[in-house]
């Protein structure tokens, strides 16, 4: 055995010893039974959640470098792309994540709803998903305004402009999300700190109720 793991079995023994974890670790993923009829349609959630703690990861690299002024946004982005090591690989991993998580998400609801498992004791399990899947949206949409192209701008600019369909405040709705009457610098500050704090974090304060709730009333059926 090496010093590195004989160094590292000292360190978690001495965890271990402190915070006894490893009844808890045993429990819930070394020893925890896999069921028999196991399959990849029964792992969408579990997938989305994966996709999830890759686009914090990929997302914690781009903001290393990412500029969310107006000004220098977009060239902050092709100074990713181009000339950070594997930037551009990183921004693609994060870009075409999103996709794929919101695509795995509903695949989990629709499942959900086919299987009506979101009946009795486990209606609640079906409310945090659909805020799950809210979340994960709105994490996309805000994200897609971030590199400041004229894609983004005018996509940005046709989204936001839907809950002005909302009677009586509708309009209102549109202002507080622009942050004025138009798509500016100030829209694009408020995505930024919506994107990478405040729908993360609901996101994350979901999930663990959602898992939490899982883990209390168990499976309707096997994975």
């Amino acid at each position: 055995m090496s010093r590195i793991a004989k160094l590292t079995e000292a360190i978690m023994g001495e965890v271990d010893d402190r915070f006894h974890l490893t009844p808890v670790i045993e429990q819930n993923l070394t020893h925890k039974r896999v069921p028999k009829t196991l399959s990849w349609a029964g792992c969408f959630g579990g997938l989305a959640f994966l996709i999830f703690l890759i686009q914090i990861f990929t997302g914690i690299l781009l903001l290393m470098y990412y500029k969310s002024d107006s000004e220098r946004a977009w060239d902050s982005v092709t100074f990713i792309k181009s000339n950070v090591p594997m930037g551009w690989l990183i921004q693609r991993i994060h870009s075409v994540g999103a996709n794929f998580m919101i695509a795995l998400v509903f695949l989990h609801m629709a499942r959900v709803a086919y299987l009506r498992i979101f009946r009795r004791p486990r209606e609640f399990h079906w409310i945090s998903g659909a805020i799950l899947l809210l979340t994960t949206t709105m994490l996309a949409f805000t994200g897609y305004l971030l590199p400041w192209t004229q894609l983004s701008y005018w996509g940005a600019k046709v989204g936001t402009e839907i809950p002005s369909a909302v009677p009586l405040l509708g309009e209102y709705i549109v202002v507080l999300i622009r942050r004025g009457q138009s798509i500016s610098g100030e829209t694009l500050g408020f995505f930024f700190a919506m994107h990478i704090w405040v729908l993360p974090a609901i996101s994350a304060l979901v999930m663990v109720m959602h898992f939490l709730m899982i883990r209390r009333t168990g499976i309707s059926r096997p994975l």
